[in-house]
């Protein structure tokens, strides 16, 4: 079956990111000024406004630090899911992510839990970070 859902949009500037998922690898911009790294992607960094940057290979390892629970359908093609969630993960290299926690009761999840990054190969051309609780 289709997935149903919303997929990104593939961009000049996000493309190394979405290239390195489909790998099972999360990689974000890293500035090669002052090395911070940065997401979403941007041409400059915000720190340093230097236009240098490499895409570097990070842990995959984070926190939780917000979630909502979803109770109403706000697009059809996620009425099937209701009630689900959506997670805020810190990763350790600093920037964070906005995605889903796999295996994760919507009732268990806390501000402060350790994940990791896992991939969800949605159709073959995107595959779609999640985390699952690490430990």
């Amino acid at each position: 079956m289709a997935y149903g859902k919303p997929l990104p949009r593939v961009t000049a500037d996000n493309r190394p990111f979405w290239d390195a998922t489909k790998r099972h690898e999360l990689r974000l911009q890293r500035c090669g000024a002052c090395g911070r790294f940065r997401y979403p992607p941007a041409p400059v960094c915000p720190g340093c406004l230097s236009e240098d940057a490499e895409w570097t290979r990070v842990s995959g390892r984070g926190t939780v630090t917000t979630f909502i629970v979803m109770h109403r359908v706000y697009f059809e093609s996620f009425a099937g899911d209701v009630p689900y969630h959506v997670v805020q993960v810190e990763l350790e290299e600093g920037p964070r992510l906005t995605a889903n926690l796999v295996d994760t009761p919507n009732e268990q999840i806390t501000v402060g839990m350790p994940v990791q990054a896992v991939f969800d190969d949605v159709t073959p051309e995107i595959t779609l970070p999640r985390f699952r609780r690490a430990g």
